[in-house]
């Protein structure tokens, strides 16, 4: 039995408000991508004040780069829980999607609700971030070297300041941590991935993007 003409209209018109926020959904989503620099300046001002406090002697050199490669990690781990909750948001909207666009709006609107990112890989803007963060913190790390570490070398073992190991062990402490952090998230959405597919959508003619987490992306 087919629909009366009203509840076909009511469908369209529900169809057309949903795209209609969709739309302004997508440019609320750039501001707050454009917004994610200020993680940058933060970092690179939360340096600049710590190397400030070993210039008037408040804090030594070896502590002062334990603390950077502290919060340089602080700033990698941000942008690996921003990836994870980006994907994972990502996945409800594309099953929300699923709810009111059909199949032939994979080619008429966009394709990327047709298929979830298939791995818990983080966007391109992250990755600048993080990028940033370990060329900044091999910066200091090689300036700490070259002034606290190799001229030891030629000193006694009598003269060994255990100070001097603090940024590296820092180090090895963050990287630890933000490994297990990733493997942790990349878990997590694999579970949410399985748990919540969403309707099935026919696009194997669609040729899936960057949009989806494949190479390039």
């Amino acid at each position: 039995m087919a629909e009366p003409i009203d509840a076909l209209q009511l469908k369209e018109a529900k169809r057309q408000e949903f795209l209609f926020k969709m739309y302004d959904q997508m440019f609320a989503d750039i501001d707050r991508h454009i917004l994610v620099v200020w993680q940058s300046v933060g970092l690179l001002l939360g340096g600049a004040a710590i190397f400030a406090l070993v210039e008037k002697q408040i804090i030594t050199l070896d502590i002062a780069c334990a603390i950077f490669v502290v919060l340089a990690g602080w700033s990698v781990s941000h942008s690996i829980e921003a990836g994870y909750w980006y994907n994972r948001n990502l996945v409800i909207i594309a099953n929300i999607e699923r709810q009111f666009l059909r199949s032939t709006d994979l080619k008429e609107i966009h394709h990327y609700f047709g298929k979830h990112r298939s791995k818990n890989k983080l966007l391109k803007q992250l990755w600048l971030q993080i990028i940033l963060s370990i060329l900044v913190t091999a910066i200091f790390l090689a300036f700490h070297f070259l002034t606290r570490v190799r001229p030891g070398f030629s000193a006694p073992i009598a003269a060994f300041d255990f100070e001097r190991t603090f940024p590296y062990i820092a180090l090895i402490v963050v990287v630890a941590l933000l490994i297990w952090q990733k493997s942790l998230r990349n878990k997590d959405y694999a579970e949410f991935l399985q748990g919540s597919p969403g309707l099935p959508v026919a696009s194997d003619d669609v040729k899936s993007g960057v949009g989806q987490g494949n190479p390039g992306s």
